[in-house]
């Protein structure tokens, strides 16, 4: 199901109207050239073109459409008519001759076998004089050589006034065009057509923490990962346009400057629809991804979620079928962390209750809308991207995507940094709620507690909840008898009071009595005993030991109560200064 809906994708973007979003053809790939060599008719060099552009180690090349480059690891395997320096011209630039040599000859005998059409090109007739009468000597006056020496660059070649490289020239695309499609013995998986299986896969590059010089998704190059005595690519036969069409499809949207991927924990995500559809590509990236507008990013949610309330996303394109698509690294392989196919409105669905399960009372500076990289963030040790758990991204996006219930790792590392660091902070709070009003809806006996709402609840009876409440006023009290404190009960008191409350809270009551005696407004203290009465109304006795679930209803009822305090002095503030004017 992956490769095939690659493999459409990639039949889509072939057809695309726009020259500059189409996918290259068989045969072909899409690659950046930094230094060309021009020869004149007879092979002499007329100088190297350098195509990169920006300063310094910024500096980006020119792409170009050039034959489908050769996988290799160690062997000498040589690209057709463009590769690194050591390939093209024979230079050794690592003190290793005899391998150079290799490899030149290896460059060579490609353009040799090469058809006999192909090879009477003007194009390769100039190469062919180069390589006979001139040679890489000829280069070592160009201002270019000592950083092609120093780094072994790619390159190629184009004729002087030629606008298109020499592996361009339309005789030689024809020559290297495969013809081995049908004849074989196996039934592509894709196609369903009998055709000789592609043995070895291209590799899939810009997954995040996988090898630089790509991993592939296909591959098989053990014994024990083999059957019925088949070798490599034969164990899952996919012809050679099909292995093509999902590889490339898939390094496209993978590329560093894609609006069609972003980074879940370890998981480098892409996406896309079956039928074109930008907008609702752009808003998918937008509520998941990091954009460097969060203003921006805020709209294009917003403008998501009002399509889903107008019924934008009903009748015919609701049905456009969405793939998201999580991958990870695993040695020289790509691991499949998520994937999810479901039609557009059914995934707009899904991204509306994700807000909605995540909402909750905040300030003014909170986002909105947080994305899914700064809650897992907010729930990792020092709020490093590096700690979070590797498999937690994908297990939530999954849970988003299938409307499951989230990963309980995720509701215990908010909880552990809530304990940890005594602050119970809004993205804190709106994964805990998420969490547990999720798993409300998946656990059978659900109606023995309430659903957690975004705001303060005074209607809630859950005694974790109260306590939290209670911890919360506790605080309050003794941060108005003492202004100005360094730290409160909530840096001393926090872990315990979440975990053992009979343990702490009998303290905390005694030392209350203290700091509502020193408070000189007597109205504050009636309304501080009215308050801790209505919270401790509901509360029989102190428990032993609180759950996990109970320490995320304890956190968000100390935010809800904190919140509370927050909005009313902010209400009094502002009454203040209208009364004042």
């Amino acid at each position: 199901m992956i490769l095939q809906a690659l493999h459409d994708y990639y039949q889509r973007k072939t057809l695309d109207p726009d020259p500059t979003r189409r996918l290259p053809a068989f045969g072909l790939e899409d690659k950046e050239i930094p230094f060309i060599v021009e020869l004149d008719a007879e092979g002499r060099p007329l100088g190297i073109v350098d195509t990169r552009q920006g300063d310094g180690k910024r500096k980006t090349a020119r792409r170009y459409l050039v034959p489908k480059g050769i996988k290799r690891s160690s062997g000498v395997a040589a690209n057709l008519l463009w590769d690194t320096a050591e390939y093209v011209l024979g230079v050794d630039t690592r003190g290793k001759p005899e391998r150079v040599a290799e490899q030149h000859a290896a460059f060579r005998r490609r353009i040799a076998e090469l058809p006999e059409a192909s090879r009477r090109d003007e194009g390769i007739q100039a190469l062919e004089g180069f390589y006979a009468d001139y040679g890489p000597t000829a280069l070592s006056d160009d201002p270019a050589w000592p950083e092609i020496l120093e780094s072994n660059p790619v390159l190629t070649f184009r004729l002087h006034n030629d606008g298109d490289l020499i592996c361009q020239r339309s005789a030689v695309v024809a020559g290297c065009m495969s013809d081995d499609e049908a004849g074989g013995a196996s039934v592509c998986l894709i196609t369903g057509q009998q055709v000789a299986a592609e043995r070895l896969h291209t590799a899939i590059k810009g997954v995040w923490g996988a090898q630089s010089s790509g991993a592939t998704l296909v591959s098989f190059n053990l014994d024990a990962f083999t059957s019925f005595n088949k070798e490599q690519g034969d164990n899952a036969p996919v012809s050679p346009f099909a292995a093509f069409a999902y590889t490339t499809a898939l390094n496209h949207l993978l590329d560093r400057n894609s609006r069609q991927r972003f980074q879940v924990s370890d998981a480098s995500t892409v996406f896309w629809t079956q039928k074109e559809d930008i907008e609702a590509e752009s808003a998918f990236a937008a509520i998941f991804g990091e954009q460097d507008d969060p203003d921006a990013r805020t709209e294009l949610v917003r403008s998501m979620l009002n399509a889903v309330q107008s019924g934008q996303f009903d009748g015919g394109r609701g049905e456009n079928r969405f793939y998201v698509l999580g991958l990870a690294p695993n040695a020289a392989r790509v691991s499949v962390r998520f994937w999810h196919a479901a039609p557009l409105h059914e995934i707009a669905r899904r991204v509306r209750q994700w807000f909605d399960d995540l909402k909750v009372v905040r300030s003014a500076r909170d986002p909105e809308y947080p994305s899914l990289f700064r809650l897992l963030a907010a729930c990792a040790q020092q709020g490093k991207a590096d700690n979070i758990p590797p498999n937690l991204g994908g297990d939530i996006m999954r849970a988003i995507l299938s409307g499951g219930p989230f990963p309980a790792t995720w509701l215990n590392a908010a909880v552990l940094r809530c304990r940890a660091e005594q602050n119970v902070t809004y993205l804190r709070a709106a994964a805990i709620k998420a969490n547990l009003n999720r798993l409300r809806q998946f656990q059978s006996d659900s109606s023995l507690e309430k659903e957690l709402l975004p705001m303060l609840d005074l209607e809630n009876d859950s005694p974790a909840y109260r306590l939290g409440r209670l911890f919360a006023a506790l605080e309050k009290i003794q941060e108005e008898a003492s202004p100005g404190l360094n730290a409160t009960i909530r840096e001393r008191y926090y872990g315990a009071a979440s975990s053992t409350p009979v343990a702490v809270f009998t303290t905390l009551l005694r030392l209350k009595n203290h700091h509502l005696a020193k408070l000189a407004n007597r109205g504050r203290v009636i309304n501080f005993e009215r308050l801790l009465g209505e919270i401790m109304g509901g509360l029989n006795d102190f428990p032993k030991h609180l759950s996990l679930q109970e320490q995320g209803r304890f956190a968000l009822g100390y935010y809800h109560q904190r919140q509370d305090f927050f909005s009313k002095s902010t209400q009094s503030d502002e009454s203040t200064q209208g009364e004042s004017k």
